[in-house]
């Protein structure tokens, strides 16, 4: 009777015991509990206790293992509270809050090793890898990928096989296959199908990553690297190149804004303006007037502060060149060079005026949301501001070819630059086309300076540092054409931008200025040259 009582007590003890232990693995941590028992737990304890935390994958648990891992993990032995301690406060390892433990406080650190510390730099690696938001799983893959580890693989192989999003996962499978690649027991097969994946999801630092790992890869796994490595130098020459066209686009649509006014000024009137370059800093100053009004009175409206600068700018500034028309210039044409001597002077004027009244300090234009930052395309890097210079020099570009192609303002101005006398005989009013002329030229310089504010420092003189561009890109494209200014500007952009890198930034612009001394000489017109007989003869 007794043996048949203890048999069915085993049974039923057989039965229960995996559904206890079933609900004891089912039953949720309890993190406050586990964290108060840090401070007595035995590192075995501890690594338990780090295993349990980290399966939660609550992120409130990640400060704690990440001060116990540096060693910032108290036990007050007075209140048995564990608690975080640094050199600025005691706080709360769960709330963070700051906790005041009194004078008979007695704090003594919670002891780790190095491999506790391994363990709990993988715990968190695993949380942050299986995270619920992509964007933290993307740079738990890319933390991997910097800091390959052979003891990783599994938790990798675990990841890639539930990730959905594909950007993540080609970033996991990149940590992999340069985890393989670096491992001492990865066969010579996998290490070579590693190669691939390395190129494919590496990115910039893919030929970093192979050289390192070339120098102690087997020799049946070198030539493979070899191969890849050389592939990628080509690509990265090519995306080279064309890094430096998109710098030279930015370049050159900077110097199609200063000299877009230029050209009309010059190529109508026949007037080398030496004040041109102060309009695009009066422009500049403009728009640093009128964010400082909107700073101080509207702040809401400072993202839109350029916006709003673009008209104010270019009413100043071509209402101050009309006044330098009917002032200065009417009573110069025909005569170069008493131009060239006044304007020059005028611009010593203006920069002075500016420097007494702003001072000779540097000023700043805070640049709005949409244009800060930078971004990526097809390997391509981008910033946000020179983007949208290049944008807005098209707009501008293609709005004046509208005036002048468009407008009657427009059409005068092209038969005063074709024959100036036979367009007054025919009734137009030639003084009045060159005031115009004028105005609208320096209006566009105001809207160039309103642009390189956010390239450039503002200073009294900002606009010396483009006014000999400005005159070699209207020189080279054609007096008075403005696609000749356009297909100027670019070519000059483009063309600085590939002799940098060799020549230097001063040494380029020399060979610049030498290369179209020399074509001038073969055609001294320009690239487009303008036609009419008033030219011709």
């Amino acid at each position: 009777m007794l043996t048949q009582l203890l048999r069915l007590a085993l049974l039923t003890l057989s039965l229960l015991l995996p559904t206890q232990i079933a609900r004891a693995q089912d039953a949720p941590v309890d993190i406050p509990a586990q964290i108060a028992a840090m401070g007595e737990a035995s590192l075995k304890e501890l690594t338990q206790i780090v295993v349990e935390l980290a399966s939660t994958g609550d992120n409130s648990v990640v400060p704690v293992l990440t001060a116990l891992a540096d060693g910032n993990l108290y036990l007050d032995e007075t209140s048995s509270r564990v608690v975080i301690q640094t050199d600025s406060a005691v706080t709360d390892p769960l709330t963070g809050e700051a906790v005041d433990l009194g004078a008979e406080a007695d704090l003594s650190r919670i002891r780790v090793n190095n491999g506790l510390r391994r363990d709990i730099s993988a715990a968190l690696s695993g949380m942050t890898l299986m995270s619920d938001n992509p964007a933290t799983r993307l740079s738990a893959a890319q933390g991997f990928l910097a800091k390959p580890d052979a003891a990783n693989l599994p938790l990798l192989d675990e990841a890639i096989a539930a990730e959905t999003d594909a950007n993540v996962r080609s970033a996991m499978q990149a940590a992999r296959a340069v985890t393989i690649l670096t491992s001492e027991d990865a066969s010579i097969e996998d290490k070579n199908a590693a190669v691939p994946q390395v190129v494919a999801g590496a990115g910039r630092n893919a030929i970093t990553i192979l050289t390192g790992a070339l120098a102690n890869a087997p020799d049946e796994v070198k030539p493979t690297i070899e191969a890849a490595i050389a592939g990628l130098e080509q690509g990265r020459a090519v995306w080279g190149a064309l890094q430096n066209v998109w710098f030279g686009v930015s370049l050159g649509s900077v110097l199609l804004l200063a000299a877009i006014g230029l050209a009309i000024t010059f190529g109508v009137m026949g007037v080398i303006n030496m004040a041109h370059g102060e309009m695009v800093m009066l422009g500049a100053y403009t728009t640093f007037l009128v964010q400082l009004v909107i700073r101080q009175n509207f702040p809401a409206l400072l993202d839109y502060s350029l916006l709003i600068a673009l008209p104010v700018a270019f009413l100043v500034t071509g209402a101050i060149g009309v006044g330098i028309e009917r002032g200065i210039i009417r009573w110069l044409y025909g005569r170069p060079l008493e131009t060239l001597l006044a304007t020059w002077g005028l611009s010593l004027i203006l920069q002075q005026t500016v420097r007494s009244i702003f001072g000779p300090t540097n000023q700043m234009v805070i640049a709005p949301t949409w244009m800060s930052g930078s971004t990526e395309f097809f390997g391509l890097a981008i910033t946000y501001n020179r983007f949208w210079i290049v944008i807005f020099a098209l707009i501008v570009f293609f709005a004046l070819l509208l005036v002048l192609n468009r407008t009657p303002l427009g059409l005068q101005m092209r038969a005063v630059t074709q024959n100036r006398r036979m367009a007054s005989a025919m009734g137009i009013r030639t003084p009045f086309v060159d005031a115009m002329t004028f105005g609208l030229g320096s209006g566009i310089a105001g809207l160039a300076g309103v642009a390189l504010t956010q390239i450039d420092n503002i200073s009294p003189n900002l606009g010396q540092n483009y006014i000999i561009d400005s005159f070699m890109v209207v020189v080279f494209g054609g007096v008075g054409n403005l696609w000749g200014t356009f297909v100027g500007a670019l070519t000059l952009g483009v063309a600085n931008k590939f002799l940098e890198p060799y020549a230097g930034a001063v040494l380029g612009k020399i060979l610049i200025l030498v290369l179209i001394i020399l074509f001038i000489q073969r055609r001294p017109r320009g690239l487009f040259a303008l036609k009419g007989r008033a030219i011709e003869q």
